[in-house]
């Protein structure tokens, strides 16, 4: 049985509604808890531990940014924000802030579902530590076991490059965050010079050209235009 518990931080109690019905929907979610201000909020945040926040930027007393930045002092817990705004540069200075996803309102509650789940179970994955456990996509089709390491695709092994593994280890340890440009380009090249979306365009082209089974319309490894990538562990 579910056990999860989700925090809803939003003052407008009509899309504290919408959300606290989706996720009752949800059946991964067992309890959801709400805070109507940024510093009620946190200090929810603080006290019950929620496995997930969902945090909507337009708050009374503070700035969103501000928010996820007090949280990801002492929590690991996957942050989903709400916005109306659409600025691809806000989504990554969210994101650089230790956000895991951004959705813009007005949002299908499907969607939204498949977000937290997303959400839920790469936070299970990290909690699981290093176990030592392949991930498994697509029911088996591709298996990614960084210990070896070794990629298999319908059973057959698959060769990547040293540069390849590092991207796809990064990926993998965050498996359904979407991670900024600059974010994987300093974690697999090591600096911040360059420019991160020509090298990473280059090396996604190729990852998925070997993993996905169509790279034109891709499953495991979605692009979010503008802001970056991030690794699909439901797909």
């Amino acid at each position: 049985m579910a056990d999860e518990t989700v925090l809803v931080i939003d003052d407008e109690p009509q899309i504290r509604r919408v959300v606290r019905n989706a996720l009752r929907d949800e059946g991964e979610v067992a309890r959801t808890i709400e805070a109507a201000t940024g510093a009620e909020g946190i200090d929810m945040a603080a006290a019950e531990r929620p496995s997930l926040i969902v945090l909507d930027l337009g708050l009374p007393d503070m700035n969103g940014e501000a928010v996820v930045r007090e949280i990801r002092g002492w929590s690991t817990a996957p942050i989903i924000i709400l916005s109306a705004r659409h600025s691809e540069r806000e989504k990554v200075a969210l994101l650089d802030a230790g956000a895991d996803d951004y959705v813009t309102k007005p949002f299908s509650t499907v969607e939204f579902q498949a977000r937290v789940r997303a959400q839920l179970r790469r936070s299970r994955l990290a909690g699981a530590g290093d176990t030592g456990e392949p991930l498994v996509l697509d029911g088996g089709a591709v298996t990614i076991d960084l210990t070896k390491p070794q990629l298999t695709k319908q059973g057959a092994p698959v060769h990547l490059t040293r540069t390849e593994w590092e991207l796809l280890r990064v990926l993998v340890a965050h498996a359904g965050r979407t991670l900024t440009h600059r974010e994987l380009f300093t974690a697999v090249w090591g600096n911040s010079f360059g420019d991160a979306q020509q090298y990473l365009r280059v090396h996604i082209r190729s990852l998925r050209r070997k993993i996905e089974p169509d790279p034109v319309r891709p499953r495991y490894i979605i692009t979010e235009p503008g802001v970056g990538y991030r690794l699909e562990p439901t797909a």
